[in-house]
């Protein structure tokens, strides 16, 4: 931050920056290293039909450049070292974790108008930055709710149907992988950043919430015919650079992990992996399974130990001053970092591309066994 910014009173840069904040707000989880060409390192020698993926800004590559809201990234510094530099609307410098799974290339948007049918049968992606399990989050942000991601899954299928008939339709449906990967908005911005779900739930509480609407989801993703689905547990929402700023202490402004935030995302996994369980035991005979991919272990010892992988800046992104840009705030004219590969996080808020990409490595044990299921 600029020297400026350091003598304003904790009280004023605290207001300025949840103004930020709740102007900017889509977020995270995961990012890679070398050029995006020589990253590319999924799985295409499987009989999977088709990846289809549902959540936040962790697995939007586009979805919100064709909707009414201010949550993008179709713009530079965005997309930096993305193929031919192009800004898709993905939320970091290049690839996002689901873009290494294989199958193909790259994931689209589902939204996409230029979609063709080959491009629907491999695979789409449904998510939303700024999305959330609980309703009101979405809401805030005025971007696609998880359940309106569950209606366009069954638009999907429809227009699949038209093209291989509806026999053969189910079964590729049955054969296709699922990702869903949500939850930080829920808690960083819409619990503890807003007041409203406060005043209702504890933190405890909060997560069973959360969790209940997480289930209802994965149990309308069975009812479309989701087999195999992967659910992306929450990062330490606690070290993303935006949350650290927000609560900076009140003296010294001295920058760290939040250890709250943090915690109410490690409680969160437990819970989610013991319901993941359940769910999987009550629909065995139906063949059905549940992998849970963590991205709290890998995200955290990143942060903590970013010199073993060769981050030299694990505390602010390479956008801007790295502590409050995200979205618009980093645009064209924002200062951005020389070598993004060298930071974890790309903004305040989401992971650069190789930090997606070492995500997907220390998640592909899951995502091999997901592919051969």
């Amino acid at each position: 931050m600029s020297s400026s910014t350091h003598q304003q009173s904790p009280s004023l840069l605290r207001y300025q920056l949840r103004y930020c904040f709740l102007a900017v707000l889509t977020l995270p989880v995961s990012g890679g290293r070398r050029s995006s060409e020589q990253q590319h390192s999924g799985v295409f020698n499987t009989s999977t039909t088709a990846i289809l993926v549902f959540g936040d800004s962790t697995v939007d590559p586009g979805n919100n450049n064709f909707i009414p809201t201010v949550f993008r990234s179709n713009f530079p510094p965005y997309g930096r070292d993305f193929l031919n530099h192009e800004p898709t609307g993905r939320f970091t410098n290049g690839r996002l974790a689901t873009d290494y799974i294989g199958i193909k290339e790259l994931i689209p948007p589902y939204l996409d108008p230029n979609l063709e049918m080959k491009d629907l049968l491999t695979g789409v992606s449904f998510a939303s930055a700024g999305s959330g399990f609980d309703p009101l989050t979405p809401a805030i942000s005025n971007v696609i709710p998880l359940r309106k991601q569950l209606d366009y899954l069954k638009e999907y299928k429809k227009r699949v149907e038209l093209g291989m008939g509806k026999d053969r339709a189910e079964a590729h449906i049955k054969k296709a992988a699922f990702v869903v990967s949500a939850g930080t908005n829920d808690f960083v911005l819409n619990y503890f950043l807003l007041p409203f779900r406060r005043q209702i739930y504890s933190v405890s509480s909060y997560q069973r919430f959360v969790i209940q609407l997480l289930m209802d989801f994965l149990q309308g993703l069975w009812e479309e015919g989701g087999r195999r689905i992967a659910v992306v547990g929450l990062p330490p929402i606690g070290c993303l650079p935006i949350v650290i700023t927000l609560n900076l202490d009140k003296t010294t402004l001295t920058r760290g992990c939040v250890e709250s935030y943090s915690a109410a995302a490690r409680g969160f996994n437990q819970i989610l992996k013991k319901e993941l369980k359940s769910m999987q035991s009550k629909l065995a005979k139906d063949n059905v399974k549940f992998y849970y991919v963590d991205s709290y272990g890998p995200l955290a010892d990143m942060i903590h130990n970013f010199h073993n992988y060769g981050f030299e800046e694990a505390g602010s992104g390479c956008c801007g001053s790295g502590y409050v840009e995200a979205s618009f705030l980093c645009n064209p004219k924002t200062y951005t970092c020389p070598d993004a590969s060298k930071y974890v996080f790309w903004d305040s808020i989401h992971p650069t591309q190789a930090t997606y990409h070492n995500i997907f490595l220390a998640g592909r044990p899951i995502v091999d066994a997901m592919l051969k299921h």
